[in-house]
């Protein structure tokens, strides 16, 4: 077996080495991982994290996955919708504090009033936000689930900033039988695997940077499993990933099946972070807020093993708390002032610094597209 030293110094890793890499739980060990992927990062992407300001915009969903505590058979959390009014405001507020980016998330639906609204709210938070600071506007996530092709066009066009839009669209786990278990509810698959890869697919040719993940720590799955996570990575040739430790929630429909020990739980969702950041190098990777509800310094130590974007949840408070897809979801009664000020404290004490006015697409959508200068 390769000492961990040499094996850290490695570009390239053969399935045995990433599984051997995610089984770490020496301390020592641990240490040289977070080390080597945190200088990897340097390397490859420089010193600043970005934020991604994250408005929660509705929390009614169509969907039943087992996991989430918003499926729609949960029938305990009420349900909203914030205006359009509401989601602008919110949007503004995140260029006028120097955000560079936001990332809007909802439950999935695919009806035409929801895909109209969500057009037009594109349309103007490009139309406010574009400024001197922010020339081509503010850069746009959208966590909105499986569309069609054509929904994908119009809302790309909507957002008017081509060179700041960014889809993130999880595949969940690449291993069949764990995802159809995630997904099956009243004798049908409400997801389909394959469908999901399609929908990824569909999200590059639309002009999107794209972005996928996994969650980390699903009853039954292995190390193997993570490991051909990231090689599915690889295969989709991913600009974003966005992965964080699996929690129960008390909505869920899969609270018997338990989760793993929350520390052991930190430890391989680190891991998970640090090896995907040495095996691909040059793409975003975000420091999960699931991270912060394991330790009080999660995110924090993502950003230490590679991590380079975070996330500020910006939603109104009053319905933050209905958006909870898991257990004990921290932030939830901060407003967005207060946990902007934390959040770049975390960030410095990592060594890192923010990056402010500031699209902070990926590195490696920079290359395919002709954007490095």
């Amino acid at each position: 077996m390769k000492k961990i030293d040499t094996l850290l110094k490695q570009t390239e890793f053969s399935d045995e080495d990433i599984v051997r890499l995610l089984q770490i739980t020496d301390p020592q060990e641990a240490t040289l991982l977070q080390k080597a992927a945190f200088n990897r990062t340097t390397e490859h992407l420089g010193n600043q994290v970005y934020y991604r300001g994250l408005i929660e915009f509705s929390n009614i969903c169509t969907l039943d996955c087992r996991y989430c505590g918003i499926r729609k058979s949960n029938h305990l959390v009420p349900r909203y919708e914030l205006t359009k009014e509401q989601v602008v405001e919110a949007a503004c507020w995140a260029a006028e504090n120097h955000y560079g980016s936001i990332c809007l998330q909802s439950g999935e639906r695919r009806d035409s009033k929801f895909i109209d609204f969500v057009t037009d709210v594109l349309e103007t938070i490009h139309q406010k936000t574009v400024s001197d600071a922010l020339p081509s506007g503010l850069g746009i996530t959208l966590s909105l689930g499986e569309q069609t092709l054509e929904v994908y066009k119009q809302w790309a066009q909507a957002a008017g900033n081509p060179i700041g839009l960014r889809y993130l669209l999880r595949f969940e786990t690449s291993n069949l039988k764990l995802f159809n278990h995630l997904h099956y509810s009243k004798s049908h698959h409400d997801k389909g695997l394959e469908r999901r890869y399609q929908a990824l697919k569909d999200l590059r040719e639309a002009g999107y940077q794209v972005g996928s993940g996994v969650m980390i720590g699903i009853p039954g799955q292995t190390l193997e499993d993570l490991c051909q996570d990231i090689r599915t990575f690889q295969k989709l040739d991913l600009d974003m990933i966005g992965m964080g430790p699996y929690i129960t929630s008390p909505g869920a429909d899969m609270l018997g099946e338990g989760m793993m020990e929350k520390k052991a739980l930190m430890r391989l969702a680190l891991n998970m972070i640090a090896v995907t950041r040495l095996v691909i190098h040059d793409i975003n990777i975000a420091a999960a807020t699931a991270l912060q509800a394991l330790e009080d310094d999660g995110r924090e130590k993502g950003i230490l093993h590679g991590c380079n974007v975070i996330m500020p949840n910006i939603t109104p408070r009053i319905v933050r708390k209905n958006y909870q897809l898991y257990a004990n979801k921290p932030f939830i009664e901060q407003e967005p002032s207060d946990s902007n000020k934390f959040l770049q404290h975390c960030i410095e004490k990592t060594g890192r610094t923010v990056g402010l006015n500031v699209l902070g697409s990926s590195i490696h959508w920079k290359k395919r597209a002709g954007q490095m200068q």
